[in-house]
């Protein structure tokens, strides 16, 4: 079989670099915060030797994708964009759509807008929520979690990669990586989110130093701010979503979710995934709680590889 191979393609404007590997039906992978491609080196050549031709991007302002300066740009329209144009490079009507984290949101509203683009869609560690008809999302955050939430610091442009500075490379890969409490990330105030996360002296056995260099020295090229961005549109979320407040995900989906992911524990958000809420949302939608962390793909590489291609088969011809 091919290895890996490495491209940048033009697609909404933007030049995105993207891992490739495989031929079959387009799978295209989309990673979170704070993470590259590289996060889902289990699932590429796994998928593409089980008959899939796999994609797998920086996404926008991370790694060797561009990265525009104004936080305007990260708007989930402008992903949306991004991976319609990616699409349409290969010539496909519809792909499988994998996401984690942020990536997971991406597909998520992927599916919301241009269900005609997906054949179905998994999301790992990011229910999909509906936008609130009242509350601003900045509002709610910063109510419920206080300044010293992580989302709120993130905010204010410049404010993180001027903490995030005093640090080495390598180290803040680490301190966000290997995060595995199920507190959510809060700092206590007049502290910053960077100095609050501790640096673990010893690895997990999932990930090895290599692999968090790889990280360290993608982000010490690109910087912080394209990823920072992400969070830096919760205002222009909230403004540009109610045309599609009430609207349901009408693609298959599965949703995998590790039980112990600071994500899953907090605000109800386990009730939620387990309940009506959730289902009335996504009418189609299957739900896999695994024994594990937020980076679930490459923390249990094996049984989200799994879960992935058993998936995959349902809806392959």
């Amino acid at each position: 079989m091919n290895e890996v191979t490495h491209q940048r393609i033009k697609t909404n404007g933007i030049w995105m670099h993207i891992a490739e590997q495989g031929t079959g039906p387009l799978v295209l992978l989309l990673h979170g915060f704070p993470e590259i491609w590289y996060s889902w080196r289990h699932q590429i050549g796994y998928l593409a030797k089980h008959g899939y031709h796999v994609v797998a991007p920086d996404m926008r302002g991370y790694g060797d994708t561009d990265s525009p300066l104004s936080p305007t740009s990260y708007s989930i329209q402008h992903l949306v964009g991004d991976l319609v144009g990616i699409l349409d490079h290969f010539g496909e009507q519809k792909a499988f759509i994998v996401g984690h984290d942020f990536g997971a949101i991406a597909a998520w509203h992927l599916s919301l807008f241009r269900p005609d683009r997906v054949k179905a869609l998994i999301a790992l560690s990011a229910p999909y929520f509906e936008r609130s008809s009242s509350t601003r999302d900045s509002e709610s955050v910063r109510r419920i979690f206080s300044d010293g939430c992580y989302v709120y610091q993130f905010q204010e442009p410049g404010r993180a990669e001027k903490s995030f500075a005093r640090y080495d490379y390598l180290t803040v890969m680490k301190k966000f990586l290997l995060y595995n409490k199920t507190d959510y990330l809060v700092a206590p105030p007049g502290m910053e989110i960077i100095d609050y996360l501790e640096t673990p002296a010893v690895l997990p056995p999932w990930i090895s130093e290599e692999d968090l260099q790889v990280y360290a020295e993608k982000f010490e090229e690109s910087g912080f701010t394209g990823a920072l961005n992400y969070f830096r549109t919760i205002e222009q979320y909230w403004e540009l979503m109610g045309p599609w407040q009430g609207s349901k995900i009408s693609v298959p989906a599965k949703l995998i979710v590790g039980d112990k992911d600071i994500g899953f524990e907090i605000l109800g958000t386990r009730e939620y995934v387990k309940g009506s809420v959730l289902k009335s949302l996504v009418p189609d939608l299957e739900v896999v709680i695994l024994d594990g962390h937020h980076f679930i793909h490459q923390e249990k590489a094996q049984e989200v590889s799994d879960e992935i291609l058993s998936f995959l088969r349902k809806f392959s011809t």
